[in-house]
């Protein structure tokens, strides 16, 4: 988004806010499509469950991955069908997994034998993917350190749950979140191959193989486009995968490129001879995805000039509320807007209202 732009938004609605781009998001969607063909979509709510954004996805035909009562919730009011959702959440209480039954969503994640027991008595009415756990500590969340079992021991927990009269369709995995390796997803579809050729061979062939998310973005650094970054993964299911249903869960792809941040800077003091700027915006909002998402996020601000060491910090009162440090800036004024691209995966979704801080305004633009 360009500051002229900018400028006449913010005047409208104020600061902090964040702008949606309905257009980028379609886009978006319609890339990884491209990208992946034949393989269904379902967008992960917990990246950004604003409704307004799901209703934009459902109409452009995405699936849904929800985790929780809430976002089922959520999947009610957007009017999306419970046949174009998937509860991905490995561990359920009792309530979660009849919650979910009860809507219509009947294909459930499990990875351990005390989850598989939940589902004896629903057994009827329930199906089920096994977790596989895939370690890749170079990507920005290993979503492998607390779910999954090892591909050594998934077969053997997909060969009890056959024995318990559990309906396993097939296989799920997560390669990390912000995963910049393609070939992670090769390593985990090797271990697939294996043990959907034992399934069958045991006589309980294997249906779906979901291939999870983490599919990287632009933050401060260039990644490949959609197409480039998918086409050896699309060329391994096209060779090893027909007549399977391939699934994916893609979440920050898909909303995080379409928002941006404009916040304001509320006031400014020299100490120690370091500038620090204080935004109307910081770590306990929009800026959570700072802490629990690992990101940083690219930035413009609209004045030129020499640039000088200084440090950008929220407005809440807890000195934890620093956002960036050691940053390059032009003297900057109380009121001067900056922009902040990117914005629009784990953000929001976990920012919070601390020391009586409303969310940010999130503004829907094309």
């Amino acid at each position: 988004m360009d500051f002229t732009t900018a400028q006449k938004l913010v005047a409208e609605h104020g600061t902090p806010v964040l702008f949606v781009s309905a257009n980028r998001l379609r886009e978006s969607y319609r890339s990884l499509a491209a990208a992946l063909p034949g393989v269904e979509l379902f967008y992960a709510v917990k990246a950004n469950a604003c409704e307004e954004l799901l209703v934009i996805l459902r109409d452009e035909g995405a699936s849904f991955d929800v985790c929780t009562c809430g976002e089922i919730d959520i999947a009610r009011r957007c009017g999306i069908a419970p046949e174009r959702c998937l509860h991905t959440h490995p561990i359920k209480t009792e309530r979660d997994i009849r919650y979910a039954l009860d809507y219509g969503i009947d294909l459930f994640v499990v990875d351990n034998e005390a989850e598989l027991n939940k589902f004896t008595p629903l057994r009827d009415r329930a199906q089920v993917l096994v977790r596989m756990s895939i370690q890749n500590p170079h990507c920005l969340v290993n979503l492998s350190h607390k779910f999954g079992v090892s591909p050594e021991k998934a077969f053997a927990l997909i060969e009890k749950a056959h024995e318990m009269g559990l309906r396993v369709k097939g296989i799920s995995f997560h390669a990390g979140s912000q995963n910049q390796s393609p070939m992670k997803y090769i390593e985990a579809l090797d271990y697939c191959r294996d043990i959907c050729w034992k399934a069958a061979s045991q006589g309980f062939p294997l249906e779906v193989i979901d291939i999870g998310g983490g599919f990287p973005i632009n933050y401060l650094e260039p990644v490949p486009s959609p197409a480039q970054f998918c086409r050896p993964v699309n060329e391994y299911l096209e060779r090893y995968f027909a007549g399977y249903r391939i699934i994916a869960e893609p979440g920050r792809i898909l909303c995080g490129p379409s928002v941006t941040l404009a916040t304001r800077i509320i006031g400014k003091s020299l100490r120690d001879g370091v500038w620090w700027y204080y935004l109307d915006e910081g770590i306990y909002g929009s800026f959570s995805g700072k802490i629990y998402d690992h990101c940083d996020y690219p930035m413009a601000v609209a004045r030129k000039g020499k640039r000088h060491t200084s440090v950008l910090a929220g407005p809440t009162c807890d000195s934890f509320d620093v956002l960036y440090e050691n940053v390059p800036l032009p003297l900057m004024e109380i009121g001067d807007i900056l922009l902040f691209g990117a914005m629009g995966a784990y953000t929001n979704a976990s920012a919070t209202t601390f020391n009586g801080y409303e969310k940010a305004k999130i503004v829907f633009v094309d």
